[in-house]
């Protein structure tokens, strides 16, 4: 079976495009995808046409279409796909170090992908667009869910009752608008500095919630055991304290 392009073989030589390559299926389609990952993220999808896509990566509209015979639509929703697969890949917690150092870790290899493919992010959560259906918000709806998911197994909760689900839920929300600003914003903040603040937030927010929620309370005293009596979350806890009370 020939892996290379759909028709790539029939087409005079006279007839490519300019800077035109022919390229395996697999490679080819990648490429379509992360540029269009980059066409939606820097203007609405709704703007970007399947000749700015083609004409973007070197390619005919027709083989565009061969690939994605579904039209704009069906290329937006691969390429949401691509970076969530590859952003939920990111959700891994280390056994090492404390619990806070873990959430840390975490945090750094998300912040690594927003880094490295801030063009795929963008277009991956930020919504408004009129081509978003039910399966785009599908797609971001399930790096969410993951997210929530790793997030509790890291805490050791297996069933989280409906406030302990709303902390974690809105500190998702936390890391993820302040993942976009510091895209907007020129990333001024070093990186090490923003997963150190939003370690804290967690710390602060969960501590906050165990004043309304038993089971957050075990949470937060699992917590501070596993990290010590010097580790981060109790000094952030005691500063707080000290500064309350000032």
């Amino acid at each position: 079976m020939n892996d290379t392009e759909p028709g790539a073989q029939a087409a005079p030589a006279a007839k490519k495009r300019s800077g035109y390559r022919r390229l395996p299926v697999q490679q080819r389609r990648e490429q379509l995808i992360a540029v269009a990952l980059s066409l939606f993220a820097s203007r609405p999808p709704e703007e970007v046409s399947l000749d700015d896509v083609a004409e973007a990566s070197g390619a005919s509209r027709p083989l565009v279409y061969r690939y994605f015979a579904g039209g704009k639509q069906q290329l937006y929703e691969a390429a949401l796909r691509s970076a969530a697969e590859e952003l939920t890949n990111r959700f891994v917690i280390s056994s090492q170090g404390t619990p806070t150092e873990q959430l840390g870790a975490v945090l750094d290899g998300y912040f690594s992908f927003v880094a490295e493919h801030d063009a795929g992010y963008g277009a991956l959560l930020r919504g408004g667009s009129v081509v978003e259906t039910a399966r785009t918000s599908a797609i971001v709806d399930e790096v969410r869910r993951t997210a929530l998911r790793r997030t509790l197994r890291y805490m050791g909760v297996r069933e989280a009752g409906p406030r302990l689900t709303l902390l974690v839920r809105s500190w998702i929300s936390v890391v993820e608008a302040a993942s976009l600003s510091w895209l907007d914003e020129g990333r001024q903040i070093p990186p090490a500095e923003l997963c150190d603040w939003l370690v804290d937030e967690f710390v602060a927010m969960t501590a906050t919630t165990a004043g309304h929620d038993p089971q957050t309370a075990e949470v937060l005293t699992g917590l501070l055991a596993l990290d010590g009596p010097d580790g981060r979350a109790g000094r952030l806890l005691a500063r707080l304290g000290a500064r309350a009370g000032a």
